[in-house]
């Protein structure tokens, strides 16, 4: 069972660090074919919808009035507010570049987890790893051209890179929820519950904007389903429940480790599949963050190991 349990975690582990830097190019084809809240809505939906039915199906024991609630709160957090972020924000930036702004996530898990704050500020290589870390942001959203994209006004250029940076704070204030405010249910159907809460909000958000006003699904690529399918299995079903499992299992420290590798995953796939660019300001920003998320992870990943 040990082993089993190593493989599986080294699976769930190569979920989040490979395939979710990959969703970053899913998500910009699916916005070729699809309003950016519409393709949040069929992302989570479909997956919510699924996720429940096998459970229940199961024989699993519906969730009550107090799993309902803590599901809401942590699915609107990490999906409308983590992923819708950046979803909204590709329309505006490169995919990589989107990449690059969410690295900066660990440092809101710092400065979130209140419990923590005696470790945390106390500790010399954490402070001056979030100082380092906010500078790369700075260095990011200052840069003048940081919007890659040609559609847009000038405004929603400036915010996108600002709206990803306040996803990344909802993520990292549902991560610490669903870590505090755990739920008696299965991790696949808290999963479940959240998707559903989250694609039904999506989903007003995207009638109220007039996403359905003349969309015609004839009209949408093959490539735009595609992404779509694989956002659903891959970015949705696979990679959320694994990393769901390993808030669990694993220390917050390791499993945030996964910003490292995302970036390099979206930039790679960034480049080659659609011709994206990046220049040397962005590319030094990546590195300053990364640094700064190295600094703040490496105390508490030391401690994580001593004790194992």
């Amino acid at each position: 069972m040990a082993k089993n349990n190593k493989w599986t975690i080294a699976l769930a582990f190569t979920a989040i660090y490979i395939v979710w830097g990959s969703t970053y190019l899913g998500i910009l084809f699916g916005l070729r074919g699809f309003p950016p809240f519409m393709l949040a809505t069929f992302r989570f939906i479909v997956a919510g919808i699924g996720l429940t039915i096998w459970r229940l199906s199961k024989g699993e024991v519906k969730p009550d009035w107090q799993s309902i609630q803590r599901n809401s709160v942590t699915g609107t957090l990490l999906l409308v507010g983590g992923v819708v972020s950046v979803t909204w924000a590709e329309q505006y930036l490169a995919s990589s570049v989107a990449a690059i702004i969410v690295s900066a996530l660990p440092f809101w898990f710092v400065v979130l987890d209140k419990s923590q704050w005696s470790y945390y500020f106390s500790n010399k290589s954490i402070l001056a790893g979030l100082i380092v870390g906010f500078m790369g942001v700075i260095v990011l959203v200052s840069e003048g051209h940081i919007a890659t994209s040609s559609a847009g006004d000038s405004i929603q250029k400036t915010l996108s890179p600002f709206i990803i940076l306040i996803g990344g704070v909802a993520w990292a204030s549902g991560s610490l929820f669903s870590r505090y405010k755990p739920t008696k249910n299965s991790t696949i159907m808290n999963a479940g519950i959240q998707f559903l809460i989250a694609g039904t909000i999506t989903l007003i958000i995207s009638l109220a904007s007039g996403e359905w006003n003349g969309f015609h699904f004839a009209q949408v690529s093959t490539e735009a389903w595609v992404a779509l399918a694989y956002l659903i299995v891959m970015g949705s079903l696979v990679t959320y429940l694994a990393y769901l499992w390993l808030l669990k299992v694993r220390p917050p420290a390791q499993v945030s480790t996964y910003v490292y590798v995302n970036p390099v995953v979206a930039l790679f796939l960034g480049i080659v599949m659609a011709r994206e660019s990046i220049s040397w300001m962005q590319t030094l920003a990546l590195a300053i963050i990364l640094c700064g998320v190295l600094m703040v992870n490496l105390p508490k990943y030391k401690k994580t190991q001593a004790a194992l």
